[in-house]
């Protein structure tokens, strides 16, 4: 397998710079007339799976609207990212993980190892510093997959910790800056960031020699036409991520797959 950060420019370059969210949270699942359940989840999950397959770069399973129900909601959540990889679509699961030592190492082999629950990337959390994602970082590489590091995000209660300075530079560029340096040493591009999309400051990502993604595009105000260049990010680094704008054309597949049709046109532009 190659590595992650070759396998998503192939995918961009086939299906348009997008990520498509499967958020299976309960106001959803009552939209599409769904019961709020296990089963109502599978049939959520299914109908996604339908809509994306072969139609987006990577779609993001929410990995918490899975766990909360327990161990068989981590069964849908298991047998949902086996379809998308079969149906060739890079599955990046969503679950913000972030620890210290032996027990970031477990999540490492939960998200990154031989798990079922290990897809093409996982999303991680640094604030516990950013070594401590250590584990994570050097089981992905040695099995080919990325990680998406939380950098700077849109939510208001993270800029006081992201927006602190520290020799100079905010907290957040900080994680961009180590980010960069994992790119360079490894030269794959396979560690990426989270950049909140309607966040009027970001931080610089010219440096940075991997994939941004970009939450809160659509039903969050963010607007595609506004992303291109953010941060000096490289042409064809930025990646999208929607949810709420394309599944609440649900419950039909045809109708969500269209809904994820037009978004993928409308990011464009992002790809060159």
């Amino acid at each position: 397998m190659s590595g992650f950060g070759t396998r998503l420019a192939a995918a961009v370059a086939e299906r348009g710079p997008l990520c498509l969210g499967i958020d299976p949270h309960p106001e959803l699942l009552t939209a599409w007339g769904l019961t709020v359940d296990v089963a109502g989840l599978e049939r959520f999950a299914e109908a996604c799976v339908d809509a994306f397959a072969g139609q987006v770069a990577v779609v993001k399973p929410q990995v918490a609207f899975f766990e909360t129900y327990g161990a068989a909601g981590y069964a849908v959540l298991e047998d949902t990212i086996a379809a998308l990889g079969q149906a060739g679509v890079l599955v990046l699961a969503d679950a913000k993980r972030g620890d210290i030592g032996t027990t970031m190492a477990a999540y490492a082999a939960a998200w990154a190892g031989a798990s079922p629950l290990a897809g093409d990337a996982v999303t991680a959390s640094p604030y516990l510093g950013f070594g401590s994602l250590r584990p994570l970082l050097d089981t992905a590489a040695a099995t080919d997959r990325g990680v998406f590091v939380l950098a700077a995000t849109s939510n208001p209660e993270g800029a006081e910790v992201q927006r602190a300075m520290t020799d100079g530079r905010t907290v957040a560029q900080t994680i961009v800056d180590h980010v960069a340096a994992e790119n360079r040493a490894a030269g794959a591009g396979s560690v990426g960031v989270v950049i909140g999309a309607t966040l009027a400051d970001v931080p610089d990502l010219s440096n940075l020699g991997g994939p941004v993604l970009l939450p809160g595009v659509g039903a969050q105000g963010g607007r595609p036409e506004g992303l291109a260049g953010l941060g000096g990010a490289a042409p064809g680094s930025l990646l999208p991520a929607v949810s709420r704008d394309v599944l609440r054309a649900g419950p039909g597949v045809a109708a969500v797959r269209a809904a994820g049709e037009r978004m993928r046109d409308a990011v464009a532009h992002l790809a060159a």
